[in-house]
């Protein structure tokens, strides 16, 4: 083993093992572990600002501006109510109606920012229907994750692949919202079952919750009719992303820039609102991998798993699909995701024939993550960004709950 490699082995490890015990905030480690790789000369400065990834940045910064767009009217706030009373405040009714437009949103907008922004949301109804926070918390989380898996630009994950792979927004419709809906109508009844002493309440409540008043909570309604504007054109382009062949970075920014020409936002306030540190933690985590495949451990473990499968195409994907399975109930999916997606490549320009190198880039990778990497809630991105600390603390006191 080189020294090169073994200094990058052991940067990588550090900032791996930092994350997950989640003592310094994963941006601050992410920065950390970039910058050694840097100051070590495991990549040059140049050669790793060039292997960013920017496309997967300007996606994720485009759609936040475009959602905290859409939160400004208070339409989520006003959907909330709306489907309470439309589940009658029967407690399971709105757990279910919650979960659908939770999974819903992240398809749309993107699971971080959904969670983001239905917290509060959820706070409110427990608080009205005087119910257990952790049925509502732990669904929301849930099928966000699974709604945000239908999408290209649903789940951070879903861009790294989409972007490396070549992917655009049909290919991840039509791949994988079929199973997301599968996994979805599985996903409702169990947790109904699994908390269903919690979702009681008495009919007073209920009663009081019906006839709450939701003319006021639209604040902006110029303002909803223009983001929701924005929106739909976005979405749209999306669709038509592989006709006229602009990246999804291109469609997202174009969003953003609309929601500020034509929102009348003062544009330090609407920067200021993006999510920076989620941005810097990819950027950071950029460099990480790609000093690593810089030093040669990428080509190592694709010659280990080869020669561990013998190169068959069936084999190999199932050791990738447990592989990820395992993984993401024990480290952040993002970062994994990260590493994993140059491993794959490098398996695609081995043996492995071209389509079964995008199998394994797009769905394998993506099915794993549905259910294991929340088998542990304080490892996975989309709770930690949805909750509080002080929430975590209150409702969410133990790993057992959450495995």
């Amino acid at each position: 083993m080189s020294v090169s490699l073994a200094l990058g082995l052991l940067v990588f490890g550090a900032t791996y093992v930092a994350i997950t015990l989640e003592k310094v905030h994963k941006t601050i480690v992410a920065l950390t572990g970039a910058v050694l790789m840097l100051l070590l000369g495991l990549i040059p400065q140049k050669e790793a600002f060039a292997r960013v990834d920017w496309n997967v940045i300007f996606l994720l910064a485009g759609m936040m501006i475009v959602a905290n767009g859409i939160q400004r009217t208070g339409v989520f706030q006003w959907v909330a109510i709306k489907l309470v009373k439309a589940a009658r405040a029967e407690p399971r009714r709105v757990l279910v109606y919650l979960s659908g437009f939770a999974a819903l949103a992240s398809a749309i907008l993107d699971n971080v920012t959904t969670v983001v922004l239905v917290t509060p949301l959820i706070l409110f109804i427990i608080r009205a229907l005087h119910v257990s926070a952790m049925p509502y918390l732990l669904a929301v989380i849930l099928a966000s994750n699974i709604g945000g898996t239908a999408t290209l630009i649903g789940d951070p994950p879903n861009i790294i692949v989409g972007s490396a792979a070549g992917l655009d927004f049909d290919a991840f419709l039509f791949n994988l919202a079929p199973v997301a809906l599968i996994i979805f109508a599985v996903f409702v009844p169990t947790i109904l079952f699994l908390f269903r002493r919690e979702l009681r309440v008495d009919d007073t409540t209920r009663t009081a919750v019906m006839e709450v008043d939701t003319a006021g909570m639209i604040k902006d309604r110029r303002m909803l009719a223009i983001s929701l504007g924005v929106l739909s054109l976005v979405i749209v382009g999306f669709f038509l992303q592989g006709v006229f062949h602009y990246e999804a970075a291109t469609i997202a920014l174009g969003g953003a820039v609309l929601m500020a020409l034509f929102g009348k936002i003062d544009i330090h306030e609407l920067l200021s609102e993006i999510e920076w540190t989620t941005l810097f933690f990819f950027f950071g985590l950029f460099i990480v991998v790609e000093a690593l495949i810089e030093v040669g451990f990428v080509q190592i473990g694709a010659r280990g798993l080869l020669g561990l499968t013998g190169g068959d195409p069936r084999l190999t994907t199932m050791v990738l699909l447990w592989l990820s399975g395992v993984a993401s109930a024990i480290v952040d999916n993002i970062p994994y995701t990260a590493t994993m997606v140059p491993i794959v490549q490098q398996l695609g320009a081995g043996r492995l024939s071209d389509q079964l190198r995008h199998l394994l880039e797009v769905w394998v990778n993506h099915y794993h993550r549905v259910v294991a990497d929340r088998l542990c809630l304080h490892l996975a991105a989309l709770p930690v960004v949805g909750l509080s600390n002080r929430l975590e603390r209150r409702y969410c006191r133990s790993l057992h709950t959450f495995a």
